[in-house]
């Protein structure tokens, strides 16, 4: 994009640039005023030097009412200025209005432009005050000083006017960006709490709960099987002490105890040590967060297929692809329908964290059954 084509239109309905057209007209007056002013009288000369200076006022007017902002300014601009450069050699009177030009490039043309412009304009004007000086009665020094500080005082309020709306855009700004810090403040609170839930969930509630019904078990089995209840105390210490570690990492905020030294497929091998685990593909290491992330979706799932799906056999299948990886836990339990309004009934939390698990991944997660055939969690991730 060009400089030109970020420049304002220039318009009669603007300020400042309506006091450099005043400025403009009241000294090219006063200018006319001094030419006619030369001889005692209107020569032929005069005449002609008239008709330039209604054609150079009609150029003016022209380019202000009709000129569009970019390069048809910038055209009628440069016409400006080339037939002003004769008229001032021709009448040296006429170098005051090479002020209201100053104002004019100003306006139109960006700095970089307008700074030779105005000198140039500056030197042609200087050159021709100082080679063709007249004695003559000149009203231009008593109008030009009060066009200057005219224009010069709406340029300044012009400037500050500008100033404080830039302020003021500022502090909307700054209080847009606090309430947006703010709001992004309360979301990031509701998703870690939203986080920290399906946390408990899959790791602490699901742990709890497998201590209960191994504990339950070997109250069953006491008497009748000693051996068998002991070892399901054994199994639920184990829990006890993986649950421990959990809550620890809750609050030293660390990675799942289960990938601790350890590759993706041995730590589900250790959380799924009861079923299946196979691994298809070349396994690579993952991003930690991506591997804590997809081991809680195995841990909720082997969950849920322990509390309801009555399962003889799980399996766990995590396929590594060149782009994605997937993890696919089967059971051969009771099943359920996933489309009917109660699908998943009982089933609790479990699901759903699993999908939105999936979904903080920018994964999918899909959850396949049929009564009594079994269920399918499969969820694909990128990574």
């Amino acid at each position: 994009m060009s400089v030109l084509s970020l420049r304002q239109p220039m318009t009669f309905e603007d300020g400042f640039p309506r006091v450099v057209h005043l400025g403009f007209y009241l000294t090219m007056a006063a200018c006319t005023v001094r030419m006619l002013s030369y001889g005692g009288g209107v020569s032929q000369l005069d005449v002609i030097r008239l008709v330039a200076v209604a054609a150079f006022c009609s150029l003016y007017a022209g380019g202000v009412a009709w000129a569009k902002p970019g390069r048809q300014q910038v055209a009628w601009l440069g016409t400006m200025i080339a037939a002003w450069t004769p008229l001032t050699l021709t009448t040296p009177c006429f170098s005051w209005s090479a002020i209201p030009l100053f104002f004019l490039v100003l306006i139109v043309l960006p700095m970089r432009l307008a700074v030779p412009l105005v000198g140039y304009l500056a030197a042609v004007a200087a050159v021709v005050g100082e080679f063709h000086a007249r004695t003559n009665w000149d009203p231009a020094p008593l109008v030009a000083p009060i066009a200057i500080a005219t224009m010069s005082m709406f340029n300044y309020r012009r400037l500050h006017h500008e100033n404080v709306r830039r302020q003021e855009l500022i502090d909307d700004l700054m209080r847009a960006r606090d309430a947006l810090a703010e709001s992004e403040r309360a979301a990031g609170v509701l998703q870690e709490r939203v986080r920290l839930s399906r946390e408990i969930h899959d790791t602490l509630a699901q742990g709890l709960s497998s201590m209960h019904m191994l504990l339950n078990a070997a109250d069953q089995e006491w008497d009748a099987d000693n051996g068998k209840a002991r070892a399901h105390v054994r199994q639920a210490a184990v829990a006890a002490r993986e649950n421990l570690a959990e809550a620890r990492r809750f609050v030293h905020d660390l990675a799942p105890p289960a990938l601790d030294e350890r590759s993706l497929p041995e730590a589900l091998r250790k959380v799924a040590d009861a079923v299946q685990v196979r691994v298809e593909g070349t396994p690579r290491k993952l991003d930690p967060g991506v591997e804590g992330e997809l081991l809680r979706i195995a841990q909720g799932a082997l969950a849920n297929a322990a509390q309801h799906a009555r399962a003889g056999t799980v399996v766990v299948t995590l396929t590594y692809l060149p782009d994605s990886v997937t993890l696919d836990v089967m059971d051969d339990g009771v099943g359920f329908d996933p489309t009917s309004p109660n699908a998943g009934r009982g089933r609790g939390y479990g699901l759903k964290a699993i999908r939105q698990r999936a979904e903080s991944l920018g994964g999918t997660a899909t959850v396949d059954s049929v009564p009594g055939e079994g269920t399918v969690v499969a969820v694909k991730v990128y990574a």
